[in-house]
């Protein structure tokens, strides 16, 4: 087809070769759109005595225009004149009234209103982009997105919101910013009646529907619904880490990774537990946590019959089973069951101490003795005696108050029969048969 079709009725048909097209696509490509309108002018000369317009006429018209999609300054010619279209919305008008159809694509069929519009449409199939930033080179498709795109070097904002004054480059950024503030969310999923402020957003949450996975690692053959995930995962083949701790030097893979690092080093706890007012650093351990009030635990061992509120410690816990320590320290070759053990522990060859006191500077290896340390300073001692209502700033240290009220003795001497309620008190009394 061309870039004109035509009805089937008062007019002409031509069917296209292969190696027309391929001419058609080569001109097209070398942005020739001047030369593809003079080939349409001559496709329908012989046809053009039937309307009383003389394809010397057509030729004109287009000799006379500048560039085709360019400005058209002369007016409309006077009724029966033979002269050229010196408009644009002219030869418009005669095309579409001779051919009786609209400006329409040869490569997928889509048509348009006016010929600088399918212009524009062609370069997505061409992949011309004639509109250069001189910053940075950048091309574009329409002179409008480069308008749009050097405001990222000059920092012009011109479209602000009325609602919190936040200001944007562009229009269509504003219009879905004002969406936070309006509650609108116009895009709605067919299937289940979700809406979304955004149309992206609604093509992603389809895809819940449709199983579609278009983004496929070429390593691996993995799929991902979504492009964000499927370059996240593409690192983990490439070792790229592009986010990085500027407190300790420490690189991620990805910035959620990044962000929940940072809160060793703040010891902000943004996920706090509403019913012991228990903080976490991530929202995955704050509802693991929750279950453990709700008293769910819904993964079971099937060695032992132990319970778990989460499947990941489930299978840390089957470690125990199976003997499996698949975590190696590189300094030692000490194996560990999970990872997070195997991080503190090479902390002692490196004596990395990144959970730092804002208020005393001292450094601890591990957040568990960075959170108790903090409490001196806060003078906060969460655990209370039952029994006495003496308080304490340690679990070690209320555990150990509590069996001075249960006489329990957990730790007793190899040695002789006596037994001690802490183990320092038992390493002391042991020196003792050492004499």
């Amino acid at each position: 087809m061309l870039i004109y079709q035509t009805i089937t009725s008062g007019s002409f048909q031509r069917e296209e070769t292969k190696s027309q097209r391929d001419e058609r696509m080569g001109l097209l490509k070398a942005g020739d759109f001047e030369h593809q309108v003079a080939k349409l002018s001559r496709d329908i000369s012989d046809g053009a005595e039937q309307c009383g317009t003389s394809s010397e006429r057509i030729n004109k018209s287009i000799s006379h225009t500048p560039s085709w999609g360019g400005n058209w300054e002369s007016t409309l010619p006077g009724q029966g004149q033979q002269e050229p279209f010196t408009q644009e919305r002219d030869l418009n008008k005669f095309l579409e009234g001779y051919i009786g159809k609209k400006p329409m694509c040869a490569e997928c069929g889509k048509s348009f209103n006016q010929s600088s519009y399918l212009i524009r449409h062609l370069r997505t199939h061409t992949g011309e982009r004639p509109y250069k930033c001189i910053e940075c080179g950048k091309g574009f498709k329409q002179s409008s997105d480069l308008v749009t795109h050097r405001r990222t070097h000059t920092g012009e904002k011109p479209y602000q919101c009325n609602g919190c004054e936040k200001k944007f480059s562009d229009s269509s950024t504003l219009i879905k910013h004002q969406r936070t503030h309006t509650g609108e969310r116009p895009y709605e999923c067919p299937e289940c009646g979700k809406t979304f402020g955004r149309k992206p957003h609604l093509v992603m949450h389809q895809r819940t529907h449709t199983g579609e996975k278009p983004y496929t690692c070429l390593e691996c053959h993995k799929s991902f619904s979504r492009s964000s995930n499927f370059i996240t995962h593409q690192r983990t083949h490439t070792g790229v880490k592009p986010y990085k701790c500027d407190d300790c030097g420490e690189s991620f893979s990805q910035s959620s990774d990044l962000v929940k690092h940072q809160r060793t080093h703040t010891g902000e706890r943004p996920f706090k537990c509403p019913k012991c007012g228990k903080g976490f650093r991530d929202s995955s351990h704050f509802i693991a946590h929750m279950s453990t009030h709700s008293g769910e635990r819904p993964f079971s061992c099937p060695d032992c019959h132990r319970s778990f509120s989460q499947s990941s410690h489930l299978i840390t816990h089957q470690r125990i089973h199976t003997g499996e320590r698949p975590y190696k320290c590189d300094y030692c070759g000490k194996g560990f069951a999970d990872s997070s053990a195997l991080i503190k522990h090479q902390r002692i060859h490196t004596g990395e101490r990144p959970y730092k006191c804002g208020e005393c500077g001292k450094s601890f290896s591990q957040s568990s003795h960075f959170i108790t340390h903090q409490r001196i300073h806060l003078g906060d001692r969460p655990y209370r005696c039952p029994e006495c209502g003496k308080t304490f700033n340690q679990r070690s240290h209320f555990l150990t108050h509590q069996r001075t009220h249960t006489g329990e003795k957990p730790f007793p001497c190899s040695q002789c029969d006596k037994s001690f309620r802490q183990k320092a008190h038992l390493l002391c009394h042991q020196n003792t048969h050492l004499i």
